[in-house]
C-alpha cells in the first residue's frame, strides 16, 4: 500500500446549512474526512450532492456552519476574511471548469498574477511563470494571449497559474468540463505528473472515466460520504478511441509520458 505524508486536510463532524429565509437547507451532513499530503482524490456526485458545497469550503471560499476544517495543522473554519485570503493565497492551488484567465494578458502574465498578490518581486515572478510554463509543456506559447490558445493550452496557463506560489493544495472543479476527449487526456495526465511529483489534488468531476485516473475516489449523495475507497489509476476505455492531435511536449515537463499515477 502505498505511504502518503501527514495530515493535509482533516475535517470533524463538519455541516454546512443555507438559510434561504423560508426554510433551511441541509448542504452538507456532519462529514469526517482526512487526505495527506500526496494524495490523488476525486470528489464524485451528482448535482446537489454536496461536492461543490465540500469543495468551496476546502477553498476557504465559504465556511462550515458546525464543525471543524483543519488545512495544513490550522483550523480555519473560524479564521477573519483577511485570513482566509492570506490562506487561500499561499496554501491553495485553484482550476477551474472555466479557466478563468484574463484575456487581455499573456499566459505569462496570468501566471505571474498570484505572485504579484504574494509579494514577489518581478524578476523571480518572471523567473517562477517562466519555468512553470514550461513544465506544463507551453514553453513556447508563454507571451501568446489566452484567445490564441486552445481549450486544453488554456487550462495548463490555468495549472501553471494554480501552482505560482507552490501550494501544498491543489483543487480542480471539473476541470475537464469544457475540454473535448484529447485536451481532457492531456490535462489529467499532467496531473498525474504533479501528483508524481508530490504534489496533493483533489478534484471534482461527475465523470467516472476521469475518477479513473485518481487513486482515491469519494463519493457524496445528499451531503453525505457514501463511500471512501482507494482506486487503482489506470488508462479509461476511452483514451483508446481517441485520435492524439495535440501539441502537449512532455518532454518540457518531467521526462516523458508516463501512467498510470
Amino acid at each position: 500500500m502505498k505511504e502518503y505524508g501527514e495530515e493535509l486536510i482533516r475535517i470533524e463532524n463538519m455541516a454546512k446549512v443555507y438559510d434561504t429565509g423560508a426554510l433551511k437547507v441541509l448542504g452538507l451532513k456532519r462529514i469526517n474526512l482526512t487526505i495527506r499530503q500526496g494524495e490523488f482524490v476525486a470528489i464524485m456526485g451528482q448535482s446537489g450532492s454536496g461536492k461543490s458545497t465540500l469543495m468551496n469550503i476546502l477553498g476557504c471560499l465559504d465556511r462550515p456552519s458546525l464543525g471543524h476544517y483543519y488545512l495544513d495543522g490550522a483550523d480555519v473554519a473560524g479564521m477573519t476574511s483577511d485570513e482566509l485570503s492570506s490562506i487561500r493565497n499561499k496554501k491553495i492551488g485553484f482550476v477551474f471548469q472555466s479557466f478563468n484567465l484574463i484575456s487581455r494578458m499573456s499566459a505569462l502574465k496570468n501566471v505571474e498574477l498570484p505572485m504579484i498578490y504574494a509579494h514577489l518581486g518581478k524578476r523571480q515572478r518572471t523567473e517562477r511563470a517562466e519555468e512553470l510554463l514550461k513544465r506544463v509543456g507551453l514553453g513556447k506559447r508563454m507571451h501568446h494571449q489566452p484567445n490564441e490558445l486552445s481549450g486544453g493550452q488554456r487550462q495548463r496557463v490555468a495549472i501553471a497559474r494554480a501552482l505560482a506560489n507552490n501550494p501544498p493544495l491543489l483543487l480542480a472543479d471539473e476541470p475537464t468540463g469544457n475540454l473535448d476527449t484529447a485536451a481532457s487526456v492531456e490535462i489529467m495526465e499532467l496531473f498525474c505528473r504533479l501528483h508524481k511529483e508530490g504534489t496533493t489534488v483533489v478534484l471534482v468531476t461527475h465523470e467516472e472515466e476521469i475518477a479513473a485516473f485518481t487513486e482515491r475516489i469519494i463519493r457524496f449523495r445528499d451531503g453525505e460520504i457514501i463511500s471512501d475507497e482507494p482506486n487503482i489509476p489506470h488508462e479509461p476505455e476511452f483514451i483508446r478511441h481517441v485520435e492524439r492531435n495535440t501539441d502537449f511536449e512532455p518532454e518540457e515537463v518531467s521526462g516523458g509520458k508516463e501512467f498510470p499515477c
